[in-house]
């Protein structure tokens, strides 16, 4: 499969598109997967609990957003929450002042994290990898921010596996999905690009050699709901 790896000027288009949608994230998050995107990420940190519970652990969530992942993470290991958004970690931070979850959340750019090598137990990145300027580059820096035996946790959109179910879901997520997504958002855009988006990133065999390439072991997915989303991992030799 061909795809897209690297964007170069992505990210001011990223940034201003999340701002301008942020105070309606959540809400069109749960309404349009259908309350679905919360067992995902429920499922991701039962994935990660036997490295979370390891003694002193820390866990780093890449492209937090407005931190639904990050507080998972958080009630089970000291985590760190970063995004580039401004607006969307403003949400991020309401979220964890009103929570008892041990996370701290910083502003930066996933590519270019502003943190040390070798520093987290497990690294997550929940339906922001693909958008990054560079996929390959989003992965090298997991990569060098796990330390030897930790794990990496990538939940993203995917390939439906049956081509029944693909071809319905392909109408909902490209017809249906963005006409109510803009309408609410009072985006333009944003929900047009959503699909895009997927459209042009990795499938699951392409994303898994991606991550054996860069140097990760026992890399395995998992398909979520017929594959609409995937939830790849993969471990720091």
């Amino acid at each position: 499969m061909e795809t897209n790896i690297n964007n170069p000027g992505k990210a001011a288009m990223v940034r201003a598109m999340f701002a301008e949608i942020a105070p309606r994230y959540d809400l069109l998050n749960h309404a349009l997967s259908f309350n679905v995107d919360r067992h995902w990420r429920k499922f991701t940190v039962r994935k990660l609990e036997d490295v979370l519970k390891r003694p002193g652990a820390r866990s780093l969530d890449l492209c937090c957003g407005t931190g639904d992942l990050s507080l998972e993470l958080g009630a089970r290991a000291e985590t760190i929450g970063l995004d580039f958004c401004h607006p969307m970690l403003k949400l991020a931070m309401s979220k964890v002042g009103a929570s008892i979850a041990s996370v701290e959340i910083i502003e930066g750019d996933a590519l270019r994290v502003p943190l040390p090598d070798a520093a987290f137990d497990v690294v997550t990145i929940g339906f922001g990898l693909r958008n990054l300027e560079s996929i390959d580059g989003g992965l090298r820096e997991i990569f060098r921010l796990l330390k030897r035996g930790g794990r990496a946790a990538v939940l993203e959109f995917s390939r439906p596996r049956a081509r029944a179910f693909r071809g319905l879901f392909d109408f909902y997520f490209t017809r249906v999905l963005p006409r109510i997504g803009n309408a609410v958002s009072g985006s333009g855009f944003a929900y047009d690009y959503l699909p895009d988006s997927v459209k042009d990133f990795p499938d699951q065999e392409a994303l898994a050699t991606m991550m054996r390439t860069i140097g990760f072991s026992n890399v395995r997915y998992y398909n979520l709901f017929g594959g609409v989303a995937a939830l790849h991992m993969g471990d720091k030799p």
